[in-house]
């Protein structure tokens, strides 16, 4: 942040670019407005902490002041200053084998709208490991209810938010929208899961306004089809006394050439 020369430990970053003969660091680059940033503007000793050291917005100290403010939990608003995620955190015991095909994940430093992660991963063989699963997903709706299920019987009813389905030479594609709704199996309550996170990726650009229009008419639908017991809800006890058999012969992707 000096230059070529060295910066003595509580010299503050302003003194030392003045003894290196350096001149202060601006905000430059397209899409700075995007995160609320004005080009030219001098970088800030905190900001480049919050920048480079934490990975958190150059601004969090008033954005997080100001979700506190007006009642968010402060996980929540520290949460949504959180620009990237160290691949480091991603690692957890229970997924050690779907993390072995590790995605590429930086942080985007130039703030390029909307994209501020890119994830690539290779399609390989694998096997749905400590549950069984029952997915029911109308092509063209904006999610998908799932039913897991243990060897003690149904655990959960659990309602993904996601793209429609696209049918692709390999299967099926779809892309999740990072909130979800999980339902008691006797459906007698429910919860919304990861809404500070959809919080997080609306405020990045990663979810669009278009995908939180849907998002938001699919939340209305999904709740519509539980009240109404419709949909699989509809025969939620004869779902719930499903189990796979072993008998049945696997599916397989189709081979590409």
């Amino acid at each position: 942040m000096v230059g070529d020369g060295h910066r003595t430990v509580g010299t503050p970053l302003r003194a030392a670019q003045d003894e290196a003969g350096v001149s202060p660091g601006v905000w430059k680059c397209r899409g700075l407005a995007a995160v609320g940033l004005v080009a030219g503007d001098v970088v800030s000793e905190r900001q480049a902490e919050l920048l480079l050291g934490e990975g958190r917005h150059p601004d969090a100290d008033r954005i997080e002041g100001e979700l506190l403010a007006v009642g968010e939990s402060p996980a929540c608003a520290r949460w949504a200053t959180v620009l990237g995620r160290p691949i480091e955190h991603n690692a957890s015991p229970k997924t050690e084998r779907a993390k072995e095909r590790t995605p590429w994940l930086a942080l985007d430093l130039v703030f390029r709208a909307p994209s501020m992660a890119h994830i690539a991963w290779a399609l390989e063989p694998g096997a749905w490991q400590e549950t069984e699963l029952l997915l029911w997903k109308p092509p063209a709706a904006w999610f998908s209810i799932n039913a897991f299920f243990t060897a003690a019987g149904l655990r959960n009813w659990y309602v993904n938010f996601e793209h429609p389905t696209r049918r692709t030479e390999t299967g099926f594609d779809t892309l999740d929208l990072a909130v979800d709704l999980v339902i008691e199996p006797d459906l007698t309550t429910w919860t919304w899961k990861d809404e500070d996170e959809y919080v997080h990726v609306r405020r990045l650009g990663i979810v669009t306004d278009t995908e939180h229009q849907a998002v938001e008419l699919a939340r209305a639908q999904v709740l519509v089809l539980f009240e109404d017991r419709a949909g699989p809800f509809a025969h939620a006890e004869r779902w719930a006394a499903w189990r796979w058999e072993l008998a049945w012969t696997l599916p397989r992707l189709p081979s590409v050439a």
